[in-house]
């Protein structure tokens, strides 16, 4: 079904819009309806069914709150769930059209329109709508987000509709999603794109390092400061600054990063000047949003701050065919990297692949294909070339209840590692013992 096939509601209480919209869509759809009272939805959806509804987000009518829009499209999305929405906002309405988004709105259009970006809004609504078999790619520089799942269709489409704004992101999922990536894709796919993008893992600055790696600081500031050097805000200025690991900071930290944000100015160490800073910031966290909603570990003003838009980059193991994508785009990366193959692959490959429960996600399942086409002596891939290491590998549930002593220590080492992405020296230090001492309990526990 194309286009011409498509049902269209417009619900606007300006008849001008009503006239326009007809007029502009009539030769391009099979049907296109017109209402102006909102409050005639159930009546409406009880007769008809649409493909698409495009919904005005300010109404003179009994729901004067402002958010009329995100009300309506509830209500839409109450009577009729496969129904697209498009909104039309006013340039004074951005951040509410954004937050439309997060309530289920498939795109928004900024009056006063123009008709080739109706059309084309209303063409990828209805082309998504009907082949949701369509393989998409979010290009991230020379990386690509890959993946034709319902799950990372979503996500493509967050990107798509957010990256042109300067909206605030976060980005929230587990270790080894594709955090990085995501936040790469939304600066390649804004009006930044020409400016830095410059990534910053504050979970790994201390209070010292925080302050002058974000800030900068002037010669003098301090014992090694022979010389003046940008912060990271500074840096960016213009572009996108991705804050990784956001959800690791102390509430001091978190402190200074609000003003910042807040004032949209930056203040070196050893100096009083204010020096302002464009930046479009996006952040990534693996902690889930109710985690952060503990105000005893993070400010919820920041989090309202950071988070006017959030992406939930889903797990690898709830990706369904991508895992088997992504590892034909490995197997082909890794077999020109090593001159080796091309690869083929049997049955019980796949299989034992998609019985995985991925607890590294896609970072685990490119090394888990890297080390086959390493070690492999042959084209042909069987299950019998795969090895999960012990690293990746998520404790079960008789091991979560196990409270013995060893089964802790053994658990928490595997949890750090994991969090730290493989660094000894680091995961030594948090745990609060020696890189040796490290290496001993990771002989006598066989990981």
């Amino acid at each position: 079904m194309q286009l011409r096939d498509a049902k269209i509601l417009v619900i606007d209480d300006d008849p001008d819009v009503l006239i326009a919209m007809r007029l502009l869509l009539k030769s391009h759809v099979a049907e296109i309806a017109v209402e102006k009272k909102p409050a005639n939805l159930h009546a409406i959806f009880s007769d008809n069914k649409f493909d698409l509804v495009i919904l005005d987000m300010n109404f003179n009518g009994l729901v004067n709150t402002g958010n009329e829009g995100i009300f309506w499209l509830n209500r839409i999305k109450e009577l009729s769930p496969g129904t697209d929405v498009i909104l039309i906002t006013a340039y004074g309405d951005i951040e509410l059209a954004i937050r439309s988004l997060k309530e289920g709105a498939s795109d928004f259009i900024i009056k006063p329109w123009k008709n080739e970006k109706v059309i084309e809004s209303v063409t990828e609504m209805i082309r998504k709508k009907k082949e949701p078999g369509t393989k998409i790619k979010a290009k991230a520089g020379n990386n690509r987000i890959i993946g034709e799942s319902e799950e990372i269709r979503n996500v493509f489409t967050k990107i798509e509709k957010v990256a042109p704004t300067d909206a605030n992101v976060l980005i929230l999922g587990e270790n080894g999603t594709g955090k990085d990536l995501v936040a790469k894709a939304i600066h390649e796919n804004s009006e930044r794109k020409n400016k830095p993008f410059v990534k910053v893992d504050v979970g790994a600055l201390t209070s010292t390092l925080f302050e002058s790696e974000l800030f900068g600081y002037k010669k003098g500031a301090f014992t090694d400061a022979r010389e003046d050097r940008k912060g990271r805000f500074e840096t960016a200025n213009g572009g996108t600054l991705f804050l990784d690991e956001i959800g690791n900071i102390s509430l001091r930290q978190q402190a200074r990063l609000l003003t910042v944000l807040q004032n949209r100015t930056i203040t070196p160490l050893g100096s009083n000047v204010a020096i302002p800073v464009d930046i479009r910031l996006i952040c990534a966290t693996n902690l889930k949003i109710s985690e952060l909603s503990d105000e005893s570990k993070f400010r919820k003003d920041l989090i309202y701050r950071i988070n006017t838009v959030d992406i939930v980059i889903p797990p690898l193991r709830a990706r369904g065919t991508d895992i088997t994508l992504l590892t034909r785009h490995f197997l082909d990366f890794y077999a020109n990297k090593y001159s080796k193959g091309p690869f083929k692959t049997e049955k019980s490959f796949l299989e034992k692949l998609k019985k995985h429960p991925f607890p590294g996600n896609v970072r685990e399942l490119q090394y888990i294909v890297e080390r086959a086409v390493i070690m492999s002596e042959n084209t042909i891939l069987a299950d019998k070339d795969l090895s999960f290491s012990a690293i990746e590998s998520a404790p079960d549930k008789q091991e979560l209840d196990d409270l013995r002593l060893e089964t802790v220590e053994k658990n928490t080492i595997l949890k750090v590692i994991d969090k730290n992405k493989g660094n000894i020296s680091k995961s030594a230090k948090e745990l609060g013992i020696t890189r040796a001492a490290l290496y001993r309990r990771l002989d006598k526990y066989d990981l």
